[in-house]
Protein backbone atom coordinates (compact mmCIF):
# COMPACT_ATOMS: atom_id res chain seq x y z
CA UNK A 1 0.00 0.00 0.00
CA UNK A 2 1.56 3.11 -1.46
CA UNK A 3 0.44 6.86 1.13
CA UNK A 4 0.86 10.23 -0.69
CA UNK A 5 2.13 12.60 1.68
CA UNK A 6 0.98 16.42 1.16
CA UNK A 7 3.16 18.91 2.26
CA UNK A 8 2.05 21.91 4.43
CA UNK A 9 1.51 24.34 1.24
CA UNK A 10 0.18 22.32 -0.20
CA UNK A 11 -2.81 21.33 2.45
CA UNK A 12 -3.42 24.98 2.46
CA UNK A 13 -3.80 25.41 -1.28
CA UNK A 14 -6.92 22.96 -1.67
CA UNK A 15 -9.12 24.91 1.09
CA UNK A 16 -7.66 28.33 0.14
CA UNK A 17 -8.82 27.82 -3.69
CA UNK A 18 -12.30 26.89 -2.40
CA UNK A 19 -12.40 30.15 -0.33
CA UNK A 20 -10.93 31.94 -3.52
CA UNK A 21 -13.81 30.23 -5.82
CA UNK A 22 -16.66 30.64 -3.21
CA UNK A 23 -15.49 34.34 -2.90
CA UNK A 24 -16.07 34.68 -6.47
CA UNK A 25 -19.39 33.00 -6.49
CA UNK A 26 -21.28 35.09 -3.70
CA UNK A 27 -19.65 37.93 -5.57
CA UNK A 28 -21.41 36.90 -8.52
CA UNK A 29 -25.08 36.38 -7.02
CA UNK A 30 -24.15 39.94 -5.32
CA UNK A 31 -24.02 41.31 -8.83
CA UNK A 32 -26.94 39.51 -10.22
CA UNK A 33 -29.26 40.64 -7.19
CA UNK A 34 -27.84 44.27 -7.68
CA UNK A 35 -28.47 44.18 -11.96
CA UNK A 36 -31.67 43.04 -11.11
CA UNK A 37 -32.54 46.14 -8.57
CA UNK A 38 -31.87 48.26 -11.65
CA UNK A 39 -34.03 46.82 -14.52
CA UNK A 40 -36.67 49.43 -14.32
CA UNK A 41 -34.11 51.92 -14.95
CA UNK A 42 -33.55 54.27 -17.81
CA UNK A 43 -35.64 52.14 -19.97
CA UNK A 44 -35.86 55.03 -22.75
CA UNK A 45 -33.01 56.36 -24.43
CA UNK A 46 -31.51 59.40 -22.58
CA UNK A 47 -29.55 61.63 -24.82
CA UNK A 48 -28.89 64.68 -22.46
CA UNK A 49 -28.79 68.19 -23.61
CA UNK A 50 -26.37 70.77 -24.31
CA UNK A 51 -23.90 68.19 -25.66
CA UNK A 52 -21.31 70.33 -28.16
CA UNK A 53 -18.41 69.42 -30.77
CA UNK A 54 -15.87 67.90 -28.83
CA UNK A 55 -17.07 66.55 -25.91
CA UNK A 56 -16.64 63.03 -24.86
CA UNK A 57 -19.91 61.30 -24.91
CA UNK A 58 -20.13 57.76 -23.52
CA UNK A 59 -22.76 55.34 -25.11
CA UNK A 60 -23.44 52.95 -23.14
CA UNK A 61 -24.91 49.18 -24.17
CA UNK A 62 -26.33 46.50 -21.60
CA UNK A 63 -26.16 42.82 -22.18
CA UNK A 64 -28.64 40.63 -23.19
CA UNK A 65 -31.67 40.19 -20.46
CA UNK A 66 -30.33 43.88 -18.66
CA UNK A 67 -31.61 47.00 -19.64
CA UNK A 68 -29.92 50.58 -19.32
CA UNK A 69 -30.05 50.69 -15.68
CA UNK A 70 -27.28 48.38 -15.80
CA UNK A 71 -24.76 50.90 -16.17
CA UNK A 72 -25.71 53.41 -13.19
CA UNK A 73 -22.39 52.94 -11.08
CA UNK A 74 -20.55 53.68 -14.02
CA UNK A 75 -22.23 56.13 -15.07
CA UNK A 76 -22.24 58.06 -12.33
CA UNK A 77 -18.34 57.61 -12.13
CA UNK A 78 -18.09 58.90 -15.85
CA UNK A 79 -20.70 61.71 -15.43
CA UNK A 80 -18.74 63.04 -12.27
CA UNK A 81 -15.87 63.06 -14.18
CA UNK A 82 -17.25 65.69 -16.90
CA UNK A 83 -18.64 63.10 -19.97
CA UNK A 84 -22.07 62.90 -21.08
CA UNK A 85 -23.47 59.47 -21.10
CA UNK A 86 -25.88 58.09 -23.35
CA UNK A 87 -28.27 54.92 -22.29
CA UNK A 88 -31.07 52.84 -24.03
CA UNK A 89 -32.92 49.79 -23.55
CA UNK A 90 -33.52 46.97 -26.54
CA UNK A 91 -35.59 43.55 -26.21
CA UNK A 92 -34.41 40.45 -24.95
CA UNK A 93 -34.27 38.81 -27.96
CA UNK A 94 -32.62 40.89 -29.86
CA UNK A 95 -29.42 40.47 -31.91
CA UNK A 96 -26.09 41.57 -32.49
CA UNK A 97 -27.20 43.23 -35.60
CA UNK A 98 -30.32 44.46 -33.82
CA UNK A 99 -28.56 46.30 -31.31
CA UNK A 100 -25.99 48.04 -33.86
CA UNK A 101 -28.54 49.35 -35.96
CA UNK A 102 -30.30 50.42 -32.34
CA UNK A 103 -26.65 52.63 -32.02
CA UNK A 104 -26.91 53.86 -35.19
CA UNK A 105 -30.56 55.38 -34.01
CA UNK A 106 -29.40 56.56 -30.94
CA UNK A 107 -26.30 58.31 -32.43
CA UNK A 108 -28.10 60.26 -35.24
CA UNK A 109 -29.20 62.49 -31.52
CA UNK A 110 -25.20 63.23 -30.97
CA UNK A 111 -23.95 66.10 -32.68
CA UNK A 112 -21.52 66.03 -35.14
CA UNK A 113 -17.66 66.63 -33.65
CA UNK A 114 -18.87 64.58 -30.42
CA UNK A 115 -16.33 62.29 -29.23
CA UNK A 116 -17.93 58.61 -28.92
CA UNK A 117 -16.73 56.08 -26.65
CA UNK A 118 -18.78 52.93 -27.11
CA UNK A 119 -19.01 50.65 -23.89
CA UNK A 120 -21.02 46.95 -24.20
CA UNK A 121 -21.69 44.27 -21.83
CA UNK A 122 -21.83 40.74 -23.25
CA UNK A 123 -24.01 40.79 -26.17
CA UNK A 124 -23.92 45.06 -26.38
CA UNK A 125 -20.33 44.31 -26.46
CA UNK A 126 -20.17 42.19 -29.30
CA UNK A 127 -22.56 45.34 -30.78
CA UNK A 128 -20.52 47.71 -30.54
CA UNK A 129 -17.68 46.08 -32.63
CA UNK A 130 -20.53 45.47 -35.22
CA UNK A 131 -21.27 48.87 -34.83
CA UNK A 132 -17.69 50.10 -36.14
CA UNK A 133 -17.01 47.10 -38.52
CA UNK A 134 -19.90 46.59 -40.18
CA UNK A 135 -22.27 49.57 -40.87
CA UNK A 136 -20.88 52.89 -42.31
CA UNK A 137 -17.87 54.57 -40.81
CA UNK A 138 -18.57 56.88 -38.36
CA UNK A 139 -15.92 58.93 -37.58
CA UNK A 140 -17.15 60.34 -33.99
CA UNK A 141 -16.30 56.86 -32.71
CA UNK A 142 -12.85 56.92 -31.18
CA UNK A 143 -13.18 54.37 -29.24
CA UNK A 144 -14.85 50.47 -28.60
CA UNK A 145 -14.87 48.92 -25.60
CA UNK A 146 -16.49 45.70 -24.56
CA UNK A 147 -17.04 43.99 -21.00
CA UNK A 148 -17.98 40.33 -20.86
CA UNK A 149 -18.28 39.94 -24.21
CA UNK A 150 -18.59 36.26 -25.81
CA UNK A 151 -16.37 36.40 -28.92
CA UNK A 152 -15.83 33.10 -28.70
CA UNK A 153 -19.38 32.39 -27.79
CA UNK A 154 -21.77 31.87 -24.94
CA UNK A 155 -21.96 28.89 -22.76
CA UNK A 156 -25.86 28.41 -22.29
CA UNK A 157 -26.25 30.72 -26.04
CA UNK A 158 -29.45 28.33 -26.34
CA UNK A 159 -31.07 29.80 -22.76
CA UNK A 160 -31.43 33.51 -25.05
CA UNK A 161 -34.15 33.72 -27.16
CA UNK A 162 -34.54 34.75 -30.74
CA UNK A 163 -31.55 36.25 -32.28
CA UNK A 164 -29.94 36.76 -29.21
CA UNK A 165 -29.01 32.92 -28.44
CA UNK A 166 -27.86 32.43 -32.14
CA UNK A 167 -25.23 34.79 -32.61
CA UNK A 168 -24.05 33.86 -29.51
CA UNK A 169 -23.84 30.39 -29.99
CA UNK A 170 -19.77 29.00 -30.64
CA UNK A 171 -18.76 28.98 -34.23
CA UNK A 172 -22.08 31.50 -35.42
CA UNK A 173 -21.49 33.41 -38.47
CA UNK A 174 -21.90 36.48 -36.88
CA UNK A 175 -19.07 35.60 -34.00
CA UNK A 176 -16.86 34.71 -37.59
CA UNK A 177 -17.80 37.38 -39.06
CA UNK A 178 -16.41 39.78 -36.20
CA UNK A 179 -13.09 38.18 -36.19
CA UNK A 180 -12.44 38.63 -39.59
CA UNK A 181 -13.02 42.06 -39.58
CA UNK A 182 -11.43 42.84 -36.88
CA UNK A 183 -8.39 45.13 -37.47
CA UNK A 184 -10.41 46.52 -40.66
CA UNK A 185 -12.52 49.48 -38.88
CA UNK A 186 -9.33 51.19 -37.52
CA UNK A 187 -11.34 51.93 -34.32
CA UNK A 188 -8.79 51.23 -30.89
CA UNK A 189 -10.49 48.75 -28.62
CA UNK A 190 -10.29 47.28 -24.87
CA UNK A 191 -11.50 44.02 -23.83
CA UNK A 192 -12.20 43.18 -20.28
CA UNK A 193 -12.79 40.21 -18.66
CA UNK A 194 -12.77 38.15 -15.53
CA UNK A 195 -11.44 35.09 -14.96
CA UNK A 196 -14.28 33.45 -12.71
CA UNK A 197 -16.61 34.31 -15.65
CA UNK A 198 -18.51 30.85 -16.39
CA UNK A 199 -20.78 32.33 -18.94
CA UNK A 200 -17.67 33.49 -21.75
CA UNK A 201 -15.87 30.82 -22.94
CA UNK A 202 -12.21 30.64 -21.57
CA UNK A 203 -10.60 30.95 -24.71
CA UNK A 204 -12.36 33.99 -25.71
CA UNK A 205 -10.21 36.58 -27.18
CA UNK A 206 -10.14 39.32 -29.46
CA UNK A 207 -7.82 40.20 -32.35
CA UNK A 208 -7.10 43.62 -32.16
CA UNK A 209 -6.54 45.91 -29.31
CA UNK A 210 -5.77 46.05 -25.21
CA UNK A 211 -7.40 43.36 -22.71
CA UNK A 212 -7.96 43.73 -19.03
CA UNK A 213 -8.30 41.12 -16.82
CA UNK A 214 -9.84 41.08 -13.89
CA UNK A 215 -8.60 38.07 -11.31
CA UNK A 216 -11.91 36.39 -9.59
CA UNK A 217 -14.44 38.32 -11.32
CA UNK A 218 -17.84 36.75 -12.76
CA UNK A 219 -19.38 37.72 -16.27
CA UNK A 220 -22.32 40.47 -13.88
CA UNK A 221 -19.56 41.31 -11.17
CA UNK A 222 -17.35 42.82 -13.73
CA UNK A 223 -19.76 45.63 -13.91
CA UNK A 224 -19.57 46.26 -10.54
CA UNK A 225 -16.04 46.01 -10.14
CA UNK A 226 -14.04 49.21 -9.10
CA UNK A 227 -11.25 48.00 -11.64
CA UNK A 228 -13.26 47.76 -14.17
CA UNK A 229 -15.23 51.08 -13.65
CA UNK A 230 -12.15 52.82 -12.89
CA UNK A 231 -10.36 52.05 -16.25
CA UNK A 232 -13.20 52.55 -18.36
CA UNK A 233 -13.65 56.20 -16.51
CA UNK A 234 -9.78 56.30 -17.33
CA UNK A 235 -10.23 55.11 -20.97
CA UNK A 236 -12.72 57.69 -21.52
CA UNK A 237 -11.19 60.96 -19.39
CA UNK A 238 -8.15 60.21 -21.42
CA UNK A 239 -7.32 61.82 -25.17
CA UNK A 240 -5.79 60.09 -27.65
Amino acid sequence: MCFTMRTSAERLRIPSENVRLFTAARREATALLRLASLLAYDLETQVPDGIRAGDDVAVLVHGSLATGGAWRPLRRKLEARGASVVTFTYGPSSGIREVASAIASVLEGIPMGARVHLVGHSLGGLAVRWYVQELPHDPRVVRTISVAAPFAGARGAWFFPGPAGRDMQRGSPALERLAETAGFAGVPHLSIFGTADTAVATSTTFPVGDRLVVADAGHNTLLFDDAVVNRVVTEISTRS
